[in-house]
């Protein structure tokens, strides 16, 4: 298991003994540990301050609410109605073409939030008031679900909580094999297991500080042994060299390493940048190809690879999946109705697209 360590812990004055504080000073003992009253202080500055803030751990209390819509439910695009709760903020690993390092270039220093109790409450009291809905939810929007979990053990206090709730999955979003304090959990179905995958090229070259695709798909055939469901995000799909063969290879290898009829759902995505996000990734100080990537203005601000490219991209992979999965739902994210029809032969509405997530229905 990759096993992410901070070179400092922060804690803000009166959480110290909080579950998630205690968790982590028992699990990091000898990790110098300051408690201040502004913890703003563990925030680094200059040039290299997104990058020292992955090594920097704040744990503090997260004032204000929760739960909310996720981004990708943008006017004109085709959205599957997902939620997303954020317990944490910032991620160890250091993908290449990461919105995090723009998003978070003011507060850079990774937090993992003291009052997650809050948290469930919040979206307990949003299950209760909805019993007729059933509530895709996730944690993975602002960080990795899981990198920092064998720290935190905070999948002890969530997948007990969605095991108890009939019209909510909890979705665990990863790069990670960080899955051990999962193992001996019940989800009861309520809790899907997913990873980010790509090309192993763009793994080894795009993502450092990450699983290697190989032991993510190991992670997730244990993650199925002990009862959950899985699921994978092919996202942001990046043009290279040999990207036919490349997504080909990761589809056969996904094939082989898990079981498809436990399979919640599989999304296809491609690479999106803002045009902040491009400058900030020019000014670190690392060398990727996505940055040579053709990519053109779309109508919601961010530059996306031309629509012909990416609709031959999204029909081939389509088809990959289709063959090795084909009872496994599939969706399109952050695209218009009109590249669905493109690629999919069908414009569903949002409601459409969740409800067949949902059910577990391919289409």
């Amino acid at each position: 298991m990759t096993r992410w360590l901070p070179d400092h812990v922060w804690i803000e004055r009166g959480e110290e003994d909080s579950p998630i504080a205690r968790r982590v000073r028992e699990s990091l003992p000898g990790v110098p540990t300051t408690i201040a009253g502004d913890v703003r202080r563990a925030e680094p500055a200059g040039l290299e301050a997104f990058a020292a803030g992955k090594r920097r751990l704040v744990l503090q209390r997260h004032r204000g609410g929760f739960l909310q819509h996720c981004p990708a439910g943008t006017p004109g695009l085709v959205c599957c109605n997902y939620l997303v709760v954020d317990l944490v903020s910032n991620c160890p690993y250091d993908c290449s073409y990461c919105f995090l390092q723009d998003y978070l270039g003011n507060n850079p220093a990774l937090k993992a939030f003291t009052n997650p109790g809050d948290a469930l409450a919040e979206i307990d009291a949003v299950l209760r008031a909805h019993p007729e809905r059933d509530f895709r939810i996730g944690t993975g929007e602002l960080a990795d679900s899981l990198a920092l979990d064998p720290i935190t053990g905070l999948t002890g206090e969530l997948v007990p909580f969605f095991a108890r709730h009939r019209n909510a999955t909890l979705e665990l979003k990863t790069k990670s094999d960080c899955v051990d304090n999962l193992l001996h959990l019940d989800p009861r179905g309520r809790v899907v297991v997913s990873w980010s995958v790509n090309a192993t090229a763009i793994c080894a070259e795009d993502e450092a500080g990450t699983a290697s695709l190989g032991e993510r798909l190991a992670a997730a055939r244990r993650v199925q042994a002990a009862g959950y469901r899985v699921g994978f995000h092919f996202d942001p799909l990046i043009e290279h060299p040999g990207w036919e063969e490349g997504y080909r290879d990761t589809v056969a290898l996904i094939a082989a390493a898990v079981d498809a009829r436990r399979i919640a759902w599989i999304s296809l995505g491609s690479l999106r940048l803002t045009p902040t996000l491009r400058t900030a990734m020019r000014a670190r100080p690392q060398s990727t190809q996505v940055l040579s990537a053709e990519l053109v203005p779309s109508p919601d601000g961010k530059a996306r690879v031309w629509r012909g490219l990416r609709t031959k991209m999204y029909r081939t992979i389509q088809g990959y999946l289709r063959e090795a999965f084909p009872n496994a739902p599939t969706y399109l994210c952050m695209e218009p109705a009109a590249v669905w029809q493109n690629v999919r032969g069908e414009a569903p509405s949002d409601r459409e697209v969740a409800a067949r997530l949902a059910a577990g229905v391919a289409r």
